[in-house]
């Protein structure tokens, strides 16, 4: 078996970190054996070199190695690209054709992206996977083959499980052995030496001084956060090397080609949560609990100022309850006392007393007794009765019922319908 530096000096793998030296161990310790294998990391890691270490490891090496982009296939005719068809299956199918499975029998297949492979095509792969068969498109006669899959993609699969995007039982599958690539800003002793073998290759290319960097402008190529990974490396190198004339590469010139270089001393990079309904519920839940105590903290109030003539110390007793409530809101403060007016309230600092109200017809009798309630009996019970007077008295006329009770029609528009009267 080839030892880790020479499998390095085959494929161009640059580095020494032992990240990225634990990966290549794991490909090399599996290329033997017909495992499944799933290489995860971000795009732009390099994570096409490890299926061709395996490949060219295994006992397949004299076989065919077929690489596919899951991705860059459209949905209506991956099943075709994978598996074939026959002729007449779908619209333009006018010859039979071998599907890449069939292709590569004895071999191995590099499924690329296989997070954006469709729910249908999964189904299929997975029959692959446990016992090497698969079907044609527009065929009834199973076929079989004997490929070495190793797959790789950029995704959280577990999310894309949770999210019913990515099937369970094939991510098991597929992940018989997983072989993860760290990011690039994870290398930090390996990301100039990437860009000097990067910088030599593209001087040679374009026959050109390679380009060299000043110490200032290594240690914003160290800090930076590199989220296109190599291939952005890679990138930025040759653009330096064909524009710039001065090959001694300064700070500020080296800062012009990174997008968002000033932001890079950030902490960390937080993924995306994209909105979940379930977290929306229990932010809602919470809120409707802390309204309910407040609406009970609210209630205890208006108790303690019905029983007790002394508004003024209740007031004073209970200056906690009524600042966590109002809060300081003067908006929120009216509003609750045009509710405490429907309820025909004393306002702060006055005497209950009884309520005498007036018929059209000027016969004078009195309605509120003295308010004596029960504990039992809601707030929303004494609206509504005292609604239901109002509007009797007043005929059903709600403009009239609405200024006795000392409330706007449109608020008493809201509570008739709210409490169906």
């Amino acid at each position: 078996m080839e030892g880790l530096q020479s499998i390095k000096q085959r494929f161009e793998i640059i580095g020494n970190d032992p990240k990225l030296n634990r990966a290549l161990e794991k490909a090399v310790q599996v290329a033997p054996t017909d495992i499944s294998v799933l290489v995860t990391g971000e795009s732009g890691v390099g994570k096409e070199s490890i299926p061709k270490i395996i490949h060219s490891l295994s006992f397949r090496k004299h076989a065919k190695y077929i690489a596919v982009n899951c991705g860059a296939i459209p949905e209506g005719t991956i099943d075709s690209e994978l598996f074939g068809h026959e002729k007449g299956a779908f619209t333009g199918a006018t010859a039979t054709r071998s599907g890449y499975f069939e292709v590569a029998d004895g071999g191995t297949i590099f499924l690329d992206e296989v997070g954006e492979l469709p729910l249908t095509t999964q189904v299929r792969l997975l029959r692959v996977l446990e016992n090497g068969e698969f079907l044609k498109v527009g065929s009834s006669q199973v076929q079989k083959t004997n490929v070495r899959i190793v797959a790789a993609t950029n995704m959280n699969v577990i999310e894309a499980i949770k999210k019913g995007k990515f099937r369970e039982d094939l991510y098991y599958r597929l992940s018989t052995v997983d072989i993860n690539i760290p990011p690039l800003r994870e290398r930090k002793e390996d990301i100039h030496l990437l860009f000097r073998k990067f910088a030599s290759d593209f001087g040679q290319k374009y026959k050109m001084p390679t380009i060299r960097l000043q110490n200032d402008a290594i240690q914003l190529l160290l800090k930076y956060r590199w989220p296109g990974n190599i291939r952005q490396l890679r990138n930025m190198a040759e653009q330096v090397s064909v524009l710039e004339k001065e090959r001694n590469i300064s700070l500020p010139t080296l800062n012009s080609y990174l997008p968002n270089a000033g932001n890079t001393n950030l902490p960390a990079i937080v993924e995306k949560s994209e909105s979940d309904f379930s977290n929306e519920r229990e932010i809602l839940y919470k809120v409707l609990f802390d309204m309910k105590g407040d609406l009970t903290d609210l209630k205890k109030l208006t108790l303690e100022l019905l029983k007790n003539n002394d508004t003024q110390k209740v007031q004073e007793e209970n200056e906690g309850l009524i600042q966590k409530i109002y809060g300081g809101n003067g908006e929120k403060m009216q509003e609750e006392e045009a509710s405490l007016k429907v309820l025909q309230l004393p306002e702060p600092q006055q005497q209950i007393e009884t309520t005498t109200y007036q018929t059209p017809q000027e016969d004078k009798y009195h309605f509120a007794e003295e308010i004596e309630e029960e504990e039992t009996l809601s707030l929303q019970e004494k609206e509504v009765e005292l609604i239901k007077k109002s509007l009797e008295r007043n005929r059903g006329k709600r403009k009239a019922a609405a200024a006795e009770l000392g409330i706007s029609e449109r608020t008493l528009y809201r509570k008739i319908k709210q409490y169906d009267l």
